[in-house]
């Protein structure tokens, strides 16, 4: 025999109950064991009130120190389990709420919130399988996910799993009635009181009711939804929202899902910070490199921006007897001048305004503890204390952030430079490849490792890579030599590194036709010029210095081929022009080995 969804209004055969909720209707099921009777019984007694059903955050429920939520309802008032039947966890009816599968959904905060400022919970309904939600907000098959499956949709009635419009069209937004005999109105929520009109009212068909701190929220959507609370009266510590989501039945709205969260409110300004610098090679280890400025990036976790308004300050304790630094900017750079470990500290104090008179701090937590997991990287406190927590004072509140951590400083590769590029003529054989020296000098500790990158002339296509170890013994002085197929302009990138560091600097070097050699009436041609020349690049030397600007390699392609092109033929110039001279020059007492 079918059972509709009122209780009261349905006969069932004894040791039966009816199902509530079941779709557009339900079964008779057996009542089971002793115990199972008297809870029917008792639900038929007792009204049933939002407390009841909403069980999960019931150790958070009663705290008598939390303060009434704007727009939030106690959750003492009576819930309708007619029209919202209430099923507990573990209950067979969850097997057949929904059809095709089950409906799972996942809810997240941007907790941890500073006392005073808003926090935000958003849920989110994930279908089974090959369903999804159409522009109407009707729950359709989903025919493009069969993954190979081509008989999966096969046998189905239609496309839709619950097509909620149809129905909705047959009746107005004032006379969707669950019941005809009782004449209640569909459109209401499980205390009694009517959904807010939307013009979208047809496309929520889901009815998410939250619950917190004793008190609940209810509002209608669809396959997601976003609530807010302001914390300024909640107390400090861990707290739990809990949700309930139901759909809409053509007799009753019928339970799909629930989830809950742990939350959690402080009086302390909660952080991390972001540190940088040239030539570290490994970001998230904490060792950085001595003589190079070392980059500190607060970021303030203010997702609801409470503290947009606030005069916020950033104290600095480097750990190296520096001193404090104390500056109203969030980034800041230190150079430590010695190797060893550091702590360094920071407090960030912000003054927000607020009204003058006494304030009311947040009272302490009394809850018990929950083990959750936080953000890495960010810290609460562990313990409360209402001295702790600061008033209003001259028509602002005072509230604070610290930060700690620890850091080692190592010698590393400081800086990098090319300071000679040198064509090779090759064999007549190899015509087709020309061969150029680059002498690369580096300052700091030795690098054991050295890269070279050749790109096209705007740096972003990678045409080929090579990485060699280098074994350099006093001084960072070594001549790499990189073979080019063909004519042309490229971009040349050259790292070294060491264990801590990796040092790049990059150029644009041009190569010549006929395999990059030169000719002797190619040679007597740049005796002739060779004047002029000189007389050029002392001239765009000049007019460098006294303009220079720094623009990415990328962004000055156009310019720097040419000049970096002219390096390599001018080394062939100071050859023909200076052919004593080489022998005094101080790279040729080194030797570099060539890499």
């Amino acid at each position: 025999m079918k059972c509709g969804s009122s209780i009261r209004s349905v006969m069932c055969p004894r040791k039966t109950i009816p199902s509530i909720g079941q779709g557009f209707g339900g079964e008779c099921k057996a009542l089971g064991s002793f115990q199972n009777r008297r809870n029917y019984r008792l639900q038929q007694v007792k009204d049933a009130e939002f407390q009841d059903v909403m069980t999960r955050g019931r150790a958070f429920s009663h705290n008598k120190y939390h303060g009434r939520l704007k727009d939030w309802s106690s959750d003492h008032n009576k819930w309708n389990d007619k029209l919202y039947p209430h099923w507990e966890e573990g209950d067979p009816r969850w097997n057949n709420c929904w059809k095709g599968g089950k409906v799972v959904a996942t809810l997240t905060s941007d907790s941890p919130a500073l006392v005073g400022s808003n926090v935000t919970f958003t849920v989110t309904l994930k279908f089974p399988r090959c369903q999804r939600e159409d522009n109407d907000s009707n729950i359709v098959y989903d025919r493009k996910c069969l993954n190979g499956s081509s008989n999966y949709t096969e046998g189905l009635p239609d496309q839709y799993v619950y097509n909620w419009t149809e129905w909705i069209d047959n009746c107005g937004w004032g006379n969707c009635t669950h019941n005809n005999s009782h004449n209640n109105s569909h459109n209401v929520f499980p205390d009694g009181k009517p959904f807010p009109y939307h013009h979208d009212w047809r496309r929520r068909n889901f009815i998410y009711v939250f619950h917190t701190l004793g008190q609940y929220f209810q509002k209608t959507g669809g396959s997601s939804a976003v609530v807010s609370i302001n914390t300024t009266n909640i107390t400090l510590g861990k707290q739990m929202m809990e949700v309930s989501i139901y759909r809409r039945g053509y007799r009753s709205y019928v339970p799909v899902t629930a989830a809950s969260i742990i939350y959690v409110v402080t009086d302390k300004i909660t952080l991390y910070v972001n540190m940088t610098q040239k030539n570290d090679r490994n970001v998230s280890d904490h060792i950085f490199i001595k003589d190079i400025p070392i980059t500190f990036e607060v970021k303030i976790h203010d997702p609801s921006h409470y503290l947009n308004s606030s005069n916020v300050s950033y104290q600095w304790n480097y750990g190296d007897g520096s001193g404090l630094f104390v500056s109203n900017n969030s980034v800041s750079t230190h150079t430590y001048k010695l190797q060893g470990n550091f702590s360094p500290d920071l407090l960030v104090q912000a003054f927000i305004p607020a009204p003058c008179g006494p304030v009311t701090p947040p009272p302490p937590p009394t809850t018990p503890a929950i083990t959750t997991q936080l953000p890495p990287n960010v810290t609460t406190p562990t313990s409360y204390s209402l001295t702790d927590l600061p008033p209003a004072e001259g028509c602002h509140i005072a509230r604070n952030g610290p930060y700690k951590t620890s850091i080692s400083i190592v010698e590393g590769i400081l800086g990098i430079n090319i300071i000679q590029m040198t064509s090779i003529q090759v064999a007549a054989t190899e015509v087709e490849n020309s061969m150029v020296d680059f002498v690369v000098t580096c300052q700091g500790s030795l690098p054991t490792d050295a890269c070279t990158m050749i790109a096209d002339p705007t740096c972003q296509v990678l045409q080929s890579e090579a990485c060699d170890p280098v074994d350099v013994a006093d001084e960072c002085l070594l001549t790499i030599r990189r073979a080019f197929n063909e004519s042309g302009t490229y971009c040349v990138n050259i790292t070294l590194g060491d264990a801590t560091s990796l040092a790049l600097t990059s150029t644009l070097v041009s190569i010549g036709g006929a395999g990059g050699s030169f000719s002797r009436t190619a040679e007597g041609v740049l005796i002739a010029c060779g004047f002029l020349v000189v007389f050029a690049v002392c001239l765009t030397f000049f007019l460098y210095k006294r303009y220079k600007q720094y623009k990415p390699i990328e962004q000055e392609q156009v310019q720097e081929a040419p000049r970096e092109g002219l390096k390599v033929y001018f080394n062939n110039v100071k050859a023909v022009l200076f052919p004593a001279n080489n022998e005094k020059d101080p790279l040729l007492k080194t030797k570099p080995g060539i890499v």
